[in-house]
């Protein structure tokens, strides 16, 4: 896909997640929709995937370590399709619903790795690109985690591990859009000097828009050409990022739109799914 068709491919990930999240009438709207630009950049222009083969031993590897993001990961799995036909209702953390509110690898095709017990991501991602270097497999690992999530220890000890093995093969995208559940992540932790510390563990880092599909598939680019240590692309992100209503606003963290607010992202997001 060019630049222009994986914007409106982000778009339209946008609005199927802001669905699922209507109809289930639970999940976490805003930080789905800041990493829809990512999303829609690994699953349609960058990931060696297929959706026919699933457990493929040479796909790329997916995580999204911030597991409650997961609307936009399932409208990305069902655009693909791995889900065969077209989903009209998710019934997003419905009991029994193969779609529940943290993905869970043995529910749901196409999820290599469950999530949500924030902090796993990147240490886990960390052992399977490990594995890749053993078997001699050529495959990436990609995850994306929060700028809150981080604060969690496990983090650092797998970011220190990664290091120390020169995995390569790892591509980390952290979303920094500045909010965690209880509120700004300056007010929690202090500074989001997020490259920096990742620089300071031996990391190849950058820092870009994390939505500027142009800028997110240069940094890949970047990323992958960078031997002999893991990388990370630091995505400067807005929460809620494409709804007027719900952008920058942490309320959006976990909410419903009402009748009004879902037609008006209809409206915004360029028509329903």
């Amino acid at each position: 896909m060019n630049t222009a068709e994986l914007k409106q491919m982000a778009n339209h990930l946008r609005m199927t997640a802001v669905d699922m999240v209507y109809k289930g009438k639970d999940g976490h709207p805003g930080p789905a929709l800041s990493i829809a630009d990512i999303v829609a950049t690994l699953f349609f222009d960058e990931m060696r995937i297929d959706p026919a083969n699933p457990d493929w031993e040479d796909r790329d590897r997916f995580i999204l370590s911030k597991g409650h993001a997961c609307p936009i990961y399932y409208a990305a799995l069902s655009e693909k399709g791995y889900f065969g036909d077209k989903i009209e209702d998710f019934k997003l953390r419905a009991l029994g619903s193969k779609f529940q509110g943290h993905p869970v690898m043995n529910k749901t095709k196409g999820v290599d790795m469950t999530s949500g017990s924030l902090g796993n991501g990147i240490s886990i991602a960390g052992g399977m690109a490990l594995a890749g270097k053993y078997r001699k497999k050529d495959y990436n690992v990609f995850v994306i985690a929060g700028d809150g999530e981080l604060q969690e220890g496990v983090c650092w000890e797998g970011i220190n591990s990664a290091a120390g093995h020169k995995l390569d093969n790892l591509i980390v995208f952290v979303d920094k859009n500045g909010w965690q559940s209880g509120g700004s992540v300056e007010e929690t932790i202090g500074a989001n000097n997020i490259k920096e510390r990742f620089e300071a563990f031996q990391w190849d880092a950058q820092e870009i828009d994390g939505h500027d599909i142009d800028a997110i598939k240069a940094a890949i680019a970047k990323a992958k050409a960078a031997k002999g240590k893991p990388s990370v692309i630091v995505c400067d992100c807005v929460k809620g990022k494409g709804l007027s209503f719900m952008e920058n606003d942490n309320a959006w963290h976990k909410g419903v739109p009402t009748d009004e607010q879902y037609q008006q992202a209809v409206k915004e997001l360029g028509g329903a799914k």
